[in-house]
């Protein structure tokens, strides 16, 4: 992970392809976070190094799809925002997304229903100590950067997560209309590339998360089609803010992301009273934070588990980038 901010690049990027079973499992694990309520796909972008990239590549796709439809030099202005987009991790990484969506979720969310000291214990392990990856990304403070406003600004978002975690509802929409999905999608996919932000416990609040996993589970292909077109809607207009403020104010952006992730915690303690009661019986959202109780051993343990899986993951794409950056360094060289 490197601590300054990556530069646009003007052609086509040089990933190695021997990366491509890395990124397949990267893009497992981000999708298989996406459907665990509290949990942020963004933040497992983040463990495994390619946050920054994967941002950096849907905003060309993004601009590419802008300028074929406004120009200028629509068609050749886009193919050269297409150039620009590392598709060697872009598509492995969709690749097992989509896999992990289709092939668990049925099993992830009988899991988090069956287990939830259990569940809740494993992923806030995981997520708190991701916590620790945006603020070793931070590059060097300037005055522009005061430490005392930065802590502040990491406050204030782990305080605006937590209040946000905590209004999750538990009323199940059986048959949402259409539109409600396709505007809720448009919402629920920044919260996908947002660290500490889940986009599961989004669709939590507005009762959709059990109707989405249903139709996922059950392939109701069109009410996932109308998810996904107003997904990619909500991509095209969030992702180039994202990544204008990763570029411009990288430092304080990093700050808040880890703030939010810290927050988000709210919602992965593992001894909470149950949510409200939805439609399908079964709670949902945020309870009331308890002591822990029985069960203890358990989510202790998965909790140190899921720390553990951070360390690992940071520590191999720590050695992953250390080799690419030598590979690039003697392509340099050689040149």
């Amino acid at each position: 992970m490197t601590n300054s901010s990556p530069a646009d690049t003007e052609t086509a990027p040089n990933r190695s392809r021997a990366l491509i079973p890395l990124d397949l499992i990267r893009g497992f694990l981000i999708g298989s976070a996406e459907l665990v309520p509290g949990v942020s796909g963004g933040t497992i972008a983040l463990v495994t190094g390619v946050y920054d990239q994967l941002i950096d590549s849907a905003a060309h796709v993004v601009s590419a799809a802008k300028t074929l439809v406004t120009g200028p030099n629509r068609v050749s202005g886009a193919l050269a925002e297409l150039r620009r987009t590392d598709w060697f991790l872009v598509i492995p990484v969709l690749i097992g997304m989509a896999a992990a969506v289709f092939t668990i979720a049925g099993v992830m969310e009988s899991f988090v229903s069956s287990n939830p000291e259990l569940s809740r214990g494993l992923f806030f392990g995981l997520v708190a100590a991701s916590i620790a990856v945006p603020l070793r990304m931070l590059p060097a403070r300037t005055f522009r950067q005061p430490i005392l406003l930065g802590l502040l600004a990491f406050l204030a978002a782990a305080a605006l997560a937590f209040w946000m975690t905590g209004l999750a509802g538990g009323t199940d929409v059986e048959n949402p209309p259409l539109i409600a999905v396709f505007f809720v999608a448009s919402i629920a996919i920044c919260a996908l590339v947002v660290p500490g932000v889940s986009g599961s416990f989004f669709l939590l609040a507005v009762g959709m998360y059990s109707t989405t996993l249903r139709a996922v589970d059950g392939r109701d292909f069109g009410y996932l089609g109308i998810f996904m077109l107003g997904a990619v809607l909500g991509l095209a207009v969030f992702v180039n803010i994202l990544r204008y403020f990763l570029h411009n104010h990288r430092w304080w952006t990093l700050v808040v992301m880890a703030g939010l992730m810290l927050g988000s915690l709210r919602a992965l303690w593992p001894w909470q009273s149950e949510g409200e009661i939805g439609a399908d019986g079964e709670a949902h959202g945020a309870g009331s934070l308890l002591a822990p109780g029985d069960p203890v051993l358990g989510p202790i343990l998965l909790a140190a588990l899921g720390a553990v899986v951070v360390v690992a993951l940071i520590i191999v794409e720590a050695k992953f980038s250390t080799a690419d950056s030598g590979a690039a360094k003697e392509s340099v060289d050689v040149d």
